[in-house]
């Protein structure tokens, strides 16, 4: 073992690589129950969803791990697996297993850009000054995740919009798909605006529960604090009614449905319809264009923000991005990894399967190799047993340890030369922006556009990579089109 994943040349050693895939997995696991509620309300049979997301997420961090050597673990993303069904099915109006099929071809063109050197180029365009802010902006971003997880915040509507309003707390903890439904509300004329909550709940006071003995345990330097932190207030929450046990589909139930989705894509509707109608294609293109986007930015932007500060990709990872295709080193293997974890996830029935930003959890309690990720995977093989298990670890216990995480990863902002405005600008929006608009996505656009905008003005476009130039053109066409459909 410690020859295969390099221990003690990484730093760690196996006590802190198996700590770290417990956190990491605990912070993400929510992803088990929630993804199967959403994805069935397009009419994907919950059982069969409920193990393609364990499937997917085994897959893709198990070649994370073994293959790449990196601990990151990958499963079905949020924001994606909505847009999966509230756009693509109820709004565009393909079926379920043309969306698969949509989701299928999108990580083929992730894999042909990866093996192509495509991905790689994107990374090695982004100026330095914008790298960090990336960093810096994910852990902005995770905080923020746990900040509303933690229920610290509320909602309340304000006149002068129009908007889909959803309940995170919801989204993150139901089990039936009718609670994911009841939770999204169209509002006319109304936004929501965030305020701090009234400290008068039981999750509440048990999210600062947790939230101030991690920070006492950390302080005072105790081994496995973060994870230790989850736990105790797993346990709290049990007499105070919040850590509870769901009831979920059997095992044997969701075997009996798997095939439902198994190799769906290939079928009619399917693959075989998706095409038929040449109507559709320029629908279809923008679908796979808008999933590809999205899902090549949000693990370029958690690579880089994750990795380059706590050495995960050293140096010469970095410079490797030069080389020519292939995979030479941990950073061309991470993408790689990352890229085929899309078709498979699709291919058992799943929509996108992406690096999760939770792996960062993981990371801050010391996880530096692969055996991170082979302990998440193993962990979420046996989520498939005790499901019932897993879901009752509450949000809010989970919430403390992103809030912990993101402040550690704001230290990346010392890096920008926060009175240089050339610098400053673009930094501001990439940090920024992926916490306001949650996604790293869309940080990353913002900062594009606006570095693009900075060298315009100064007549300095030159110093513009002509990958950047085109990735900035097809987020500014990713924005126009989203907005016409």
């Amino acid at each position: 073992m410690e020859n295969f994943f390099k221990l003690r040349e990484n730093g760690t050693d196996v006590r802190t690589e198996v700590l770290a895939g417990l956190t990491t997995f605990f912070t993400m696991a929510y992803i088990i129950m929630v993804n199967p509620s959403l994805l069935s309300l397009s009419g994907m049979p919950w059982g069969a969803v409920f193990l393609a997301t364990i499937i997917a997420a085994i897959a893709g961090t198990l070649v994370m791990g073994l293959f790449a050597n990196v601990p990151y673990a990958q499963a079905p993303g949020m924001g994606l697996n909505a847009f999966f069904v509230f756009t693509v099915v109820f709004g565009l109006g393909f079926a379920w297993q043309e969306a698969l099929a949509m989701v299928f071809i999108c990580g083929l063109i992730n894999i042909l850009i990866t093996v192509t050197r495509i991905r790689k180029l994107i990374i090695k365009s982004i100026p330095v000054g914008l790298q960090n802010a990336i960093g810096g902006g994910i852990g902005v971003f995770i905080a923020y995740i746990g900040i509303k997880n933690a229920g610290l915040l509320s909602f309340t509507l304000d006149p002068g919009t129009y908007s889909l309003l959803g309940d995170p707390e919801v989204l993150r903890s139901a089990t039936e798909a009718s609670q994911i439904a009841e939770s999204f509300t169209v509002v006319g004329s109304s936004a929501a605006v965030p305020a701090l909550v009234n400290f008068n709940t039981a999750p509440v006071l048990l999210a600062i529960f947790g939230l101030v003995l991690t920070i006492i345990l950390l302080v005072r330097k105790v081994k496995g604090a973060i994870l230790l932190g989850i736990i105790i207030s797993t346990l709290v929450g049990i007499p105070l009614g919040i850590t509870k046990f769901a009831e979920t589909i059997s095992f044997s139930e969701a075997v009996a449905e798997l095939p439902k989705t198994f190799g769906a894509i290939f079928g009619n509707p399917g693959l075989l319809s998706l095409f038929s109608d040449p109507s559709r294609l320029p629908k279809i293109l923008v679908t796979i264009f808008a999933f590809s986007l999205a899902d090549t930015f949000d693990t370029i932007g958690t690579f880089i923000g994750t990795g380059r500060k706590t050495g995960i990709f050293s140096d010469d990872d970095m410079k490797a991005l030069e080389s020519s295709a292939g995979f030479k080193s941990k950073m061309d293997k991470a993408l790689f990894a990352d890229a085929i974890a899309t078709s498979v996830g699709a291919l058992v029935g799943t929509s996108n399967t992406t690096t999760y930003v939770e792996s960062a959890a993981g990371i801050g309690v010391g996880g530096r190799t692969g055996l991170t990720s082979v302990v998440v995977a193993v962990l979420f093989l046996l989520s498939a047993f005790f499901a019932s298990f897993v879901s009752a670890v509450p949000g809010v216990a989970t919430a403390p340890a992103l809030i912990i995480v993101g402040i550690m990863m704001l230290s990346a902002f010392r890096e920008i030369e926060w009175d240089d405005l050339d610098v400053a600008i673009p930094a501001f929006f990439a940090g920024i922006f992926m916490a306001l608009c949650y996604s790293i996505s869309y940080g990353i656009a913002a900062g594009f556009i606006f570095y693009c905008i900075v060298k315009i003005v100064k007549n300095e476009t030159k110093d513009i990579h002509p990958v950047l130039w085109v990735s900035t053109f097809l987020f500014i066409l990713n924005f126009i089109v989203l907005a016409l459909i």
